[in-house]
């Protein structure tokens, strides 16, 4: 039995540790900036960088607060940019974003962001900067099911990498998310890509694209 089935089949009769909730808001969505409707709710990926999921995480460093944007290709599960440090602004998820364009292998298509309702996500400095680079903008309305892509990944990261854990300094941060990126693009295998890493299904997107939630 593989790690997914296995804890398909754990979950299913309650053997799992329940995680520690550490309630740190990363979503301000209560602002009066435009929040785009969703366009994704419904859409079936078929290839790598036809749309980008995006999400800010909570990771706790000795006296101080860190908070890491992510952007996660839809279909292949391949991290493609990120960006660590000590404050919400906009520019956060902006350089993540910038990370994840310069990745890209597959230049001219216009590709679709999607993100909770964020005020980074929301705000006119974002919106300006996708416009700017053929991004069609889209946000989840109120279920964070919505975006189950970014938020598996956020938990696979803290749960598996040790992200979870509260760590020193940002700098030791920021080479620990480094790493754990490294590892989790070209080594951990998903059950939802057949047992692909997201690198090689990125390079290869053969396979059907399979949706999960949460739980």
């Amino acid at each position: 039995m593989g790690r997914d089935p296995l804890f398909d089949f754990m979950r299913k009769h309650r053997l799992l540790v329940r995680k520690t909730k550490r309630y740190h808001i990363t979503t301000d969505s209560k602002h009066g900036f435009y929040k785009s409707p969703n366009r994704i709710k419904d859409l079936t990926p078929t290839r790598a960088e036809q749309a980008l999921v995006a999400d800010i995480t909570y990771i706790k460093i000795q006296n101080d607060h860190a908070y890491l944007a992510l952007v996660t290709d839809l279909y292949s599960k391949k991290i493609m940019g990120y960006k660590l440090d000590t404050n919400m602004r906009a520019t956060l998820v902006i350089d993540a974003l910038k990370m994840a364009l310069d990745a890209r292998s597959y230049q001219n298509q216009q590709i679709i962001h999607h993100s909770d309702r964020g005020i980074q996500y929301c705000c006119p400095q974002f919106a300006e900067f996708a416009a700017a680079n053929n991004i069609l903008l889209t946000t989840q309305q109120y279920d964070p099911y919505e975006n189950a892509v970014a938020e598996r990944v956020n938990g696979i990261l803290k749960y598996e990498f040790g992200l979870i854990k509260t760590l020193p300094n940002l700098v030791t941060a920021q080479k620990m998310v480094k790493q754990a990126i490294k590892i989790y693009n070209s080594e951990r295998r998903h059950y939802s890509l057949d047992m692909q890493t997201p690198d090689f299904a990125h390079r290869n997107q053969q396979h059907i694209y399979k949706k999960y939630s949460l739980n």
